[in-house]
Protein backbone atom coordinates (compact mmCIF):
# COMPACT_ATOMS: atom_id res chain seq x y z
CA UNK A 1 0.00 0.00 0.00
CA UNK A 2 1.31 3.43 -1.00
CA UNK A 3 -0.15 6.89 -0.56
CA UNK A 4 0.33 8.94 -3.71
CA UNK A 5 -2.74 11.17 -3.98
CA UNK A 6 -4.31 13.05 -1.09
CA UNK A 7 -7.70 14.74 -0.80
CA UNK A 8 -8.35 17.42 1.80
CA UNK A 9 -11.94 18.23 2.72
CA UNK A 10 -12.20 21.55 4.53
CA UNK A 11 -10.18 24.65 3.65
CA UNK A 12 -9.86 25.89 7.21
CA UNK A 13 -6.73 26.77 9.13
CA UNK A 14 -5.40 23.20 9.38
CA UNK A 15 -6.57 22.09 5.95
CA UNK A 16 -4.78 24.98 4.24
CA UNK A 17 -1.68 24.65 6.41
CA UNK A 18 -1.20 20.95 5.65
CA UNK A 19 -2.39 21.32 2.07
CA UNK A 20 0.11 24.08 1.41
CA UNK A 21 2.94 22.13 3.00
CA UNK A 22 2.18 18.95 1.04
CA UNK A 23 1.86 20.85 -2.23
CA UNK A 24 5.21 22.57 -1.70
CA UNK A 25 7.12 19.49 -0.60
CA UNK A 26 5.59 16.84 -2.87
CA UNK A 27 4.08 18.88 -5.72
CA UNK A 28 0.60 20.28 -6.32
CA UNK A 29 -0.34 17.26 -8.44
CA UNK A 30 -0.22 15.04 -5.32
CA UNK A 31 -3.00 16.87 -3.48
CA UNK A 32 -6.43 18.31 -4.21
CA UNK A 33 -9.15 20.05 -2.21
CA UNK A 34 -12.73 18.79 -2.41
CA UNK A 35 -15.36 21.55 -2.43
CA UNK A 36 -18.52 22.54 -4.23
CA UNK A 37 -18.38 24.67 -7.36
CA UNK A 38 -19.37 27.88 -5.56
CA UNK A 39 -16.57 27.55 -3.02
CA UNK A 40 -14.01 26.66 -5.68
CA UNK A 41 -15.00 29.71 -7.73
CA UNK A 42 -14.55 31.90 -4.64
CA UNK A 43 -11.18 30.36 -3.81
CA UNK A 44 -9.96 31.00 -7.35
CA UNK A 45 -11.34 34.54 -7.49
CA UNK A 46 -10.27 35.73 -4.04
CA UNK A 47 -7.23 33.47 -3.68
CA UNK A 48 -6.03 31.47 -0.70
CA UNK A 49 -2.92 32.82 0.98
CA UNK A 50 -0.77 30.86 3.41
CA UNK A 51 1.98 32.78 5.19
CA UNK A 52 1.48 35.53 2.57
CA UNK A 53 2.04 33.17 -0.36
CA UNK A 54 -0.85 32.67 -2.80
CA UNK A 55 -1.70 28.99 -3.15
CA UNK A 56 -2.54 27.30 -6.43
CA UNK A 57 -4.43 24.23 -5.29
CA UNK A 58 -6.00 21.62 -7.50
CA UNK A 59 -9.70 21.04 -6.83
CA UNK A 60 -12.38 18.40 -7.26
CA UNK A 61 -16.13 18.84 -6.94
CA UNK A 62 -18.38 16.27 -5.24
CA UNK A 63 -19.31 13.54 -7.70
CA UNK A 64 -16.17 14.00 -9.82
CA UNK A 65 -14.66 10.52 -9.95
CA UNK A 66 -11.79 11.47 -12.24
CA UNK A 67 -9.56 12.02 -9.20
CA UNK A 68 -9.06 9.31 -6.63
CA UNK A 69 -7.42 9.70 -3.23
CA UNK A 70 -5.31 7.14 -1.39
CA UNK A 71 -5.65 9.29 1.74
CA UNK A 72 -8.55 11.57 2.70
CA UNK A 73 -7.91 14.20 5.36
CA UNK A 74 -11.03 15.69 6.96
CA UNK A 75 -10.38 19.19 8.30
CA UNK A 76 -13.87 20.66 8.30
CA UNK A 77 -15.74 21.99 11.29
CA UNK A 78 -17.66 19.31 13.14
CA UNK A 79 -21.02 20.69 12.00
CA UNK A 80 -19.99 20.25 8.36
CA UNK A 81 -18.63 16.71 8.72
CA UNK A 82 -21.77 14.75 7.71
CA UNK A 83 -21.94 16.67 4.43
CA UNK A 84 -18.17 16.38 3.90
CA UNK A 85 -18.32 12.61 4.31
CA UNK A 86 -20.77 12.42 1.43
CA UNK A 87 -19.04 15.02 -0.74
CA UNK A 88 -15.83 12.99 -0.96
CA UNK A 89 -17.49 9.68 -1.78
CA UNK A 90 -16.68 9.82 -5.52
CA UNK A 91 -12.96 10.34 -4.80
CA UNK A 92 -12.39 7.20 -2.74
CA UNK A 93 -11.40 3.73 -3.88
CA UNK A 94 -11.24 0.31 -2.25
CA UNK A 95 -8.05 1.00 -0.30
CA UNK A 96 -8.51 4.67 0.60
CA UNK A 97 -7.67 5.41 4.22
CA UNK A 98 -8.97 8.30 6.31
CA UNK A 99 -7.75 10.58 9.08
CA UNK A 100 -9.57 13.43 10.80
CA UNK A 101 -8.03 16.66 12.10
CA UNK A 102 -11.34 17.56 13.75
CA UNK A 103 -11.27 18.15 17.49
CA UNK A 104 -13.04 15.83 19.90
CA UNK A 105 -13.62 12.08 20.01
CA UNK A 106 -16.57 11.50 17.66
CA UNK A 107 -15.47 12.30 14.08
CA UNK A 108 -13.64 8.98 13.62
CA UNK A 109 -16.81 7.11 14.61
CA UNK A 110 -18.84 9.04 12.03
CA UNK A 111 -16.32 8.41 9.24
CA UNK A 112 -16.08 4.74 10.23
CA UNK A 113 -19.84 4.28 9.98
CA UNK A 114 -19.72 5.59 6.41
CA UNK A 115 -16.59 3.87 5.09
CA UNK A 116 -15.60 1.19 7.58
CA UNK A 117 -13.83 1.52 10.91
CA UNK A 118 -10.88 -0.53 9.65
CA UNK A 119 -10.05 2.25 7.17
CA UNK A 120 -9.93 5.04 9.76
CA UNK A 121 -6.67 5.78 11.56
CA UNK A 122 -6.93 7.72 14.81
CA UNK A 123 -5.32 11.15 14.56
CA UNK A 124 -4.82 14.13 16.82
CA UNK A 125 -3.50 17.48 15.61
CA UNK A 126 -1.76 19.32 18.42
CA UNK A 127 0.62 22.17 19.23
CA UNK A 128 0.05 24.01 15.95
CA UNK A 129 -0.77 27.72 15.91
CA UNK A 130 -2.44 28.21 12.54
CA UNK A 131 -4.85 31.15 12.27
CA UNK A 132 -7.47 32.00 9.65
CA UNK A 133 -8.51 35.56 8.81
CA UNK A 134 -10.76 35.60 5.78
CA UNK A 135 -8.85 34.05 2.90
CA UNK A 136 -5.49 34.47 4.63
CA UNK A 137 -3.87 31.82 6.80
CA UNK A 138 -0.70 31.99 8.82
CA UNK A 139 1.24 29.76 11.16
CA UNK A 140 4.63 29.52 12.82
CA UNK A 141 4.41 25.98 14.18
CA UNK A 142 2.94 22.99 12.32
CA UNK A 143 2.88 21.08 15.58
CA UNK A 144 2.66 17.30 15.53
CA UNK A 145 0.16 14.66 14.45
CA UNK A 146 -0.40 11.80 16.88
CA UNK A 147 -1.56 8.76 14.92
CA UNK A 148 -2.45 5.18 15.71
CA UNK A 149 -4.85 2.32 15.13
CA UNK A 150 -7.58 1.87 17.71
CA UNK A 151 -6.54 -1.77 17.98
CA UNK A 152 -3.11 -0.64 19.14
CA UNK A 153 -1.48 -2.72 16.41
CA UNK A 154 0.55 -1.60 13.42
CA UNK A 155 -0.68 -2.70 9.99
CA UNK A 156 -0.05 -1.84 6.33
CA UNK A 157 -2.39 1.16 6.47
CA UNK A 158 -0.57 2.74 9.38
CA UNK A 159 2.79 1.90 7.80
CA UNK A 160 1.68 3.59 4.55
CA UNK A 161 0.53 6.70 6.42
CA UNK A 162 3.81 6.95 8.29
CA UNK A 163 5.76 6.57 5.04
CA UNK A 164 3.74 9.37 3.49
CA UNK A 165 4.21 11.70 6.47
CA UNK A 166 7.95 11.02 6.37
CA UNK A 167 8.01 11.77 2.64
CA UNK A 168 6.08 15.01 3.17
CA UNK A 169 8.20 16.09 6.13
CA UNK A 170 5.25 16.25 8.51
CA UNK A 171 6.08 15.73 12.17
CA UNK A 172 4.18 12.85 13.77
CA UNK A 173 4.22 10.46 16.68
CA UNK A 174 2.81 6.94 16.64
CA UNK A 175 0.60 6.03 19.58
CA UNK A 176 -0.25 2.53 20.76
CA UNK A 177 -3.04 4.06 22.88
CA UNK A 178 -4.71 6.51 20.52
CA UNK A 179 -8.07 6.53 22.36
CA UNK A 180 -6.30 7.61 25.54
CA UNK A 181 -4.45 10.31 23.61
CA UNK A 182 -7.70 11.56 22.04
CA UNK A 183 -9.33 11.93 25.46
CA UNK A 184 -6.19 13.61 26.75
CA UNK A 185 -6.35 16.15 23.91
CA UNK A 186 -10.11 16.61 24.48
CA UNK A 187 -9.31 17.51 28.07
CA UNK A 188 -6.94 20.24 26.91
CA UNK A 189 -9.36 21.55 24.29
CA UNK A 190 -12.14 21.61 26.87
CA UNK A 191 -9.95 24.03 28.76
CA UNK A 192 -8.05 26.20 26.30
CA UNK A 193 -10.60 26.53 23.50
CA UNK A 194 -13.56 27.33 25.72
CA UNK A 195 -11.68 29.56 28.16
CA UNK A 196 -10.07 31.55 25.34
CA UNK A 197 -13.50 32.15 23.79
CA UNK A 198 -15.37 33.02 26.99
CA UNK A 199 -12.64 35.21 28.50
CA UNK A 200 -11.70 36.68 25.09
CA UNK A 201 -8.00 35.89 25.48
CA UNK A 202 -5.07 34.70 23.39
CA UNK A 203 -2.87 31.79 24.45
CA UNK A 204 -0.63 34.23 26.28
CA UNK A 205 -3.61 35.91 27.91
CA UNK A 206 -4.91 32.62 29.31
CA UNK A 207 -1.43 31.74 30.59
CA UNK A 208 -1.18 35.06 32.46
CA UNK A 209 -4.77 35.59 33.69
CA UNK A 210 -5.20 33.89 37.08
CA UNK A 211 -8.99 33.53 36.92
CA UNK A 212 -8.85 32.17 33.37
CA UNK A 213 -6.16 29.63 34.32
CA UNK A 214 -8.10 28.43 37.37
CA UNK A 215 -11.29 28.05 35.34
CA UNK A 216 -9.39 26.21 32.63
CA UNK A 217 -7.96 23.74 35.14
CA UNK A 218 -11.41 23.22 36.70
CA UNK A 219 -12.91 22.45 33.26
CA UNK A 220 -10.09 19.99 32.59
CA UNK A 221 -10.65 18.29 35.97
CA UNK A 222 -14.25 17.64 34.93
CA UNK A 223 -13.06 16.19 31.62
CA UNK A 224 -10.74 13.91 33.57
CA UNK A 225 -13.66 12.67 35.68
CA UNK A 226 -15.86 12.04 32.63
CA UNK A 227 -13.04 10.20 30.82
CA UNK A 228 -12.87 7.77 33.74
CA UNK A 229 -16.45 6.74 32.91
CA UNK A 230 -15.11 5.42 29.61
CA UNK A 231 -12.20 3.63 31.24
CA UNK A 232 -9.69 6.35 30.31
CA UNK A 233 -7.60 7.27 33.35
CA UNK A 234 -6.06 10.73 33.15
CA UNK A 235 -4.00 12.09 36.03
CA UNK A 236 -2.84 15.41 37.40
CA UNK A 237 0.41 14.96 35.50
CA UNK A 238 -1.48 15.22 32.19
CA UNK A 239 -3.02 18.51 33.27
CA UNK A 240 0.37 19.82 34.39
CA UNK A 241 1.88 18.78 31.06
CA UNK A 242 -0.81 20.63 29.09
CA UNK A 243 -0.30 23.79 31.13
CA UNK A 244 3.37 23.68 30.15
CA UNK A 245 2.34 23.23 26.51
CA UNK A 246 0.17 26.35 26.84
CA UNK A 247 3.21 28.37 27.91
CA UNK A 248 5.11 27.25 24.77
CA UNK A 249 2.39 28.28 22.31
CA UNK A 250 2.75 31.56 20.42
CA UNK A 251 1.45 34.11 22.99
CA UNK A 252 -0.47 36.33 20.57
CA UNK A 253 -2.07 33.42 18.70
CA UNK A 254 -5.37 31.78 19.66
CA UNK A 255 -7.26 28.49 19.41
CA UNK A 256 -9.92 27.81 16.81
CA UNK A 257 -12.92 28.52 19.05
CA UNK A 258 -11.84 32.07 19.79
CA UNK A 259 -11.16 32.59 16.09
CA UNK A 260 -14.73 31.46 15.47
CA UNK A 261 -16.33 33.74 18.07
CA UNK A 262 -14.34 36.75 16.83
CA UNK A 263 -15.40 36.02 13.25
CA UNK A 264 -19.03 35.45 14.23
CA UNK A 265 -18.95 31.80 13.17
CA UNK A 266 -20.67 28.89 14.98
CA UNK A 267 -18.31 27.10 17.36
CA UNK A 268 -17.55 23.48 18.14
CA UNK A 269 -18.82 23.74 21.72
CA UNK A 270 -20.79 20.52 21.21
CA UNK A 271 -17.49 18.68 20.76
CA UNK A 272 -16.14 19.95 24.07
CA UNK A 273 -18.62 20.89 26.81
CA UNK A 274 -21.44 19.26 24.85
CA UNK A 275 -19.70 15.87 24.80
CA UNK A 276 -18.73 16.04 28.48
CA UNK A 277 -22.20 17.13 29.58
CA UNK A 278 -23.82 14.28 27.68
CA UNK A 279 -21.50 11.56 28.96
CA UNK A 280 -21.54 13.09 32.43
CA UNK A 281 -25.34 12.97 32.59
CA UNK A 282 -25.33 9.36 31.36
CA UNK A 283 -22.98 8.36 34.17
CA UNK A 284 -24.04 10.65 37.01
CA UNK A 285 -20.91 12.83 36.85
CA UNK A 286 -21.63 16.55 37.44
CA UNK A 287 -20.01 19.08 35.09
CA UNK A 288 -20.91 22.53 36.51
CA UNK A 289 -17.92 24.38 35.02
CA UNK A 290 -18.56 22.98 31.56
CA UNK A 291 -22.28 23.69 31.98
CA UNK A 292 -21.39 27.34 32.61
CA UNK A 293 -18.92 27.46 29.70
CA UNK A 294 -21.50 25.86 27.40
CA UNK A 295 -24.10 28.50 28.30
CA UNK A 296 -21.59 31.33 27.91
CA UNK A 297 -20.47 30.17 24.47
CA UNK A 298 -24.04 29.65 23.30
CA UNK A 299 -24.79 33.20 24.46
CA UNK A 300 -21.84 34.51 22.43
CA UNK A 301 -23.10 32.61 19.38
CA UNK A 302 -26.62 34.04 19.83
CA UNK A 303 -25.25 37.59 20.05
CA UNK A 304 -23.14 37.04 16.94
CA UNK A 305 -26.07 35.62 14.97
CA UNK A 306 -28.25 38.60 15.92
CA UNK A 307 -25.70 40.94 14.30
CA UNK A 308 -26.00 39.22 10.93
Amino acid sequence: MEIRNVAIVGAGALGVMFGSHIARTLGRDRIFLVADEERIARYRTEGIYCNDVKEDFCYAVPGDDSKKADLVIFSTKYMALPQAIEEVRAQIHGETIFISLINGIVSEEMIGRAYGTDRVIGCIAQEMDSVKKGNRFCYKSMGVLVIGNFSGRCDEKLTALEAFLNEAGINYRESAHIEYDMWNKLMFNTGINQISAVFDLTYGGVAEDEKARKTMIAAMEEAKAVAACRGILLGEEEIDRWMKVLERLTPDSMPSMRQDTLAGRPTEVELFAGTLRRIGRENGVPTPVNDWLYDQIRSIEDKNSSKV
